[in-house]
């Protein structure tokens, strides 16, 4: 299963993008696939064919788990 995470690296953009699983507290790296910017735009500092991104867990302040499309049309609200 493949998790959208949104990365918070300080002083730059967020990154959006996918992870096959989430780090472990003994990683030192998080493989991000499909980098870019929370709009959907391409990344300033990476070329347009770059596909994955290899992040040192040193330099990423902190990681938000987005909920997944199939999981988004599951869940609703409900009226009563």
């Amino acid at each position: 299963m493949a998790y959208t995470v949104l990365l918070h690296i300080p002083g730059d953009l967020p990154v959006l993008g996918e992870v096959e699983e989430l780090p472990k507290p003994t990683d030192t790296n998080v493989t991000v696939a499909n980098p870019r910017q929370r709009d959907g735009k391409d990344l300033h500092y990476l070329e347009a064919n770059v596909v994955k991104v290899i992040f040192p867990l040193e330099k990423v302040g902190m990681i938000e788990i987005l909920e997944s499309q199939e999981e988004e049309k599951i869940i609703g609200f409900v009226r009563e």
